[in-house]
């Protein structure tokens, strides 16, 4: 009579052979898969045993660090070279208009953009002539045209220093008027009327090469005799 128990050193004879059913899957062993289990039941003499094999690969399966880390390194620079070149055209956009003159400034440019030549502009404007051009960092700027035809030589900030609007040049009036909330400015843009707090800031305005070149004024201001705010 078969005995109805089995020895363990026998079970784990049985479940050991490498043939049928309890074979390790050779797909799974060719693919290098790490820890995977196979359960199977096998009756032997009346009795159910169960076997576990597991497949585990001779090789080291785990992809070589250094490698990785120059893939990645390859991979980032080939990111950064055309993001770069397209990052720059965008930021040149934003970048403030207007050539430098020789003395750090700004060129002036008309409405159409076109550089402001003194004697051309001089032929086409007459003596108390006040128009805007377009001066540091892009600001509208009047340029101011003297009694003896000859340029100022200071540029009025066109931007009121109530809320920021453009304010105008009533020729009439001989003032600058805010038609958003009413102030008013002289001749020079010295405030007269709020509720504007401030006068309207001033650029040096000089000519180099023949162009009139608006520079940043930094020194005390002529009308008031404080100093500039806007620096």
């Amino acid at each position: 009579m078969a005995s109805s128990t089995l020895s363990s050193a026998t079970a784990s004879q049985l479940c050991s052979r490498k043939s049928g059913m309890f074979a390790p899957s050779n797909g799974l062993a060719k693919a290098g898969i790490e820890n995977v289990f196979v359960r199977k039941e096998r009756v032997v003499g009346g009795m159910k045993i169960r076997c576990q094999a597991s497949s585990i690969p001779a090789d080291d399966s785990v992809p070589d660090m250094e490698k990785r880390k120059l893939m990645n390194l390859l991979l980032v620079g080939a990111l950064s070279l055309p993001t770069g070149f397209m990052l720059v055209p965008y930021a040149t956009f934003f970048a403030p208009p207007g050539a430098g003159g020789g003395s750090g400034g700004t060129v002036a440019k008309d409405a159409l953009g076109n550089d402001v030549i003194a004697v051309e502009w001089l032929k086409n404007h007459g003596p108390g002539d006040r128009t805007l051009t377009q001066g540091l960092k892009g600001d509208p700027t009047y340029l101011v045209v003297e009694s003896d035809r000859t340029l100022a030589t200071y540029g009025i900030n066109a931007v009121c220093t109530h809320l920021g609007c453009v304010v105008p040049w009533n020729a009439a009036e001989n003032k600058f008027l805010c038609p958003c909330h009413g102030s008013q400015y002289n001749n020079q843009g010295r405030v007269v009327r709020g509720p504007a707090p401030l006068s309207l800031a001033l650029a040096h305005c000089d000519i180099d090469d023949g162009k009139v070149v608006f520079v940043p004024w930094t020194e005390t201001d002529f009308r008031t005799g404080e100093e500039p705010w806007w620096t």
